[in-house]
């Protein structure tokens, strides 16, 4: 899918590049808040280009809940096989749980995520997920 294609799709909006968390990327990401933080849940729009992809990363005391809505995509969870991620898919990802996602080699890639979190929440940002481990995919 095209970028020009995928704009067309994209009913959330791309929104600004998230540079406050590029060094966690590998690629280019892009963050649309769809909630303002301090209504007590925040939901944003994230946007990956293709290739794109976070670093490995662990939620404490939260929980992260991913809900795809275009482009394909990539969800693994430490020590098992990547799942392949498509608009309607939803991961709950249980807190403690060291994992990763992004966009496939050939797609931009969109999800809605959000955190249920409880006081002294916490995102630990790991290792990057290497070219090697990706292009297995």
């Amino acid at each position: 899918m095209t970028e020009k294609e995928f704009e067309q799709q994209n009913v959330f909006g791309k929104g600004g590049e998230n540079s406050a968390y590029a060094q966690y990327f590998i690629g280019k990401s892009f963050l649309n808040p769809l909630t303002d933080p301090k209504c007590g849940l925040f939901l944003a729009n994230v946007t990956f280009e293709p290739g794109c992809r976070n670093n490995w990363h662990i939620h404490h005391k939260g929980i992260q809940v991913l809900i795809c809505v275009g482009g394909t995509g990539w969800y693994q969870e430490w020590g098992k096989e990547a799942r392949m991620l498509k608009p309607g898919d939803v991961v709950e990802i249980p807190e403690g749980v060291k994992h990763w996602h992004g966009a496939t080699k050939d797609s931009w890639f969109q999800h809605v995520t959000f955190t249920v979190a409880e006081e002294g929440a916490s995102n630990e940002w790991l290792e990057p997920v290497t070219d090697e481990e990706y292009d297995k995919l």
